[in-house]
């Protein structure tokens, strides 16, 4: 069975930084591509970042993430603890939200439960 448990969310302040984490079990985290969204209350969820899988020979991975986060947020994945984590720094109020972590597998869509970021000015 395919879960995934985030962690690292809390309270920081404007131009801090806290660490996700989505611990994965059920699969072989480097081998499918993990998204982290997020939703603000009364907005829609929305994608943060994604890390591909990695393509085999090289072990690269591709990252992509919002507009919003880029060049303060860094999504990156641990294959040995089967971990992918989100760096975030220079947060701002507006990062404020509850994320969570997705994976594609199995023709499935899993999903975390979330973890809450509270960002005070």
């Amino acid at each position: 069975e395919v879960q995934l448990v985030e962690s690292g969310g809390g309270l920081a302040q404007a131009g801090g930084s806290l660490r996700l984490s989505c611990s994965t079990s059920g699969l072989a985290v480097e081998a499918f591509a993990i998204s982290w969204f997020r939703q603000a209350p009364g907005k829609a969820r929305e994608g943060v970042s994604c890390i591909s899988s990695d393509d085999g020979s090289s072990s690269h991975s591709t990252t992509t993430y919002a507009d919003s986060v880029k060049g303060r947020f860094t999504i990156s994945r641990d294959n040995a603890k089967n971990t992918v984590h989100l760096q975030m720094n220079s947060l701002k109020p507006e990062d404020t939200a509850v994320y969570s972590c997705n994976v594609r597998a199995y023709s499935t869509n899993f999903w975390g439960r979330g973890t809450q970021v509270t960002v005070t000015s």
